[in-house]
């Protein structure tokens, strides 16, 4: 048998022996991640065109101060420092946010579209060493085990912000009355697939199965493993449509509010 020599050589920055177009997937990442974020910087910072009849963007849930119906403890505060930019959404977002930016699926995405961490599987890398995730900034990673128990309150939240839109106000008599709008489904949808997506994290499998080192002797445990499991096995699926789900919710009551949507009434 004929011997052949593998070269070792550390690979220049996007050197590969790949014969495939592999800097598609990256690229995609990176055009839509950074559309999502410019988009939802935008929608946070505007305080304005969140809610809608019963309506509630997921942007701006839960609204702890504002100026919608939906604000649970009133408008403003005085104490609101007047040089800070005030919008509801400001002052939750980085709860989902954090969930999102730590996921461990996200962190292998926009390592490589924006970092080139690697570029791609095989593809050499503008860096001559590893220095993984033990120091600063990046072993702030790992709260993303924290940010799981938020993530699953807001889609307690969330949730409740469907049921609240399924009331429509009767302009005639001022009383609310059982409806469904085409709003309520989009707010309806967007919380089945942020459900998918959070019931599929990888730290939820491992609280609810990582703890036993013989799972099959505890079959409550070990039920609800596979339930993670068979939503985790699509786990960058559900991080995509969710993320599409969420933005398009906003923007569904965002144009109503502004009054170029008109909110079909179902029911």
């Amino acid at each position: 048998m004929a011997n052949e020599q593998v070269s070792l050589r550390q690979r220049t920055f996007g050197q590969t022996l790949r014969p495939d177009a592999w800097w598609v997937q990256p690229v995609v990442v990176f055009l839509g991640l950074s559309a999502f974020v410019i988009y939802s910087t935008w929608a946070a910072f505007q305080g304005a065109h969140y809610h809608f009849g019963p309506y509630l963007s997921p942007f701006y849930s839960p609204e702890i101060f504002g100026d919608s119906p939906h604000s649970l403890f009133g408008p403003k505060p005085g104490w609101w420092p007047g040089w800070l930019p005030f919008s509801p959404a400001l002052l939750i977002l980085w709860a989902p946010g954090g969930f999102r930016l730590t996921c461990y699926y996200y962190r292998g995405a926009y390592y490589k579209a924006f970092w080139s961490d690697p570029p791609a599987c095989a593809v050499g890398e503008p860096r001559q060493r590893y220095l993984g995730e033990n120091r600063f900034p990046l072993i702030m990673q790992n709260i993303h085990r924290y940010f799981l128990f938020l993530a699953l309150i807001f889609i307690a939240l969330l949730t409740h912000d469907v049921w609240k839109a399924m009331w429509f106000a009767d302009p005639a008599t001022g009383k609310t009355t059982f409806g469904i709008g085409l709003g309520t489904i989009v707010l309806a949808v967007n919380v089945c697939l942020l459900s998918g997506y959070t019931f599929g994290c990888h730290s939820l499998r491992h609280l609810l199965g990582g703890g036993k080192d013989e799972i099959s002797k505890a079959p409550a445990c070990a039920q609800a493993y596979r339930c993670v499991s068979c939503l985790n096995r699509r786990h960058m699926l559900w991080a995509w449509t969710s993320l599409v789900a969420v933005g398009f919710a906003d923007l569904y009551v965002r144009l109503c509010s502004m009054g170029i949507w008109t909110d079909w009434r179902i029911l």
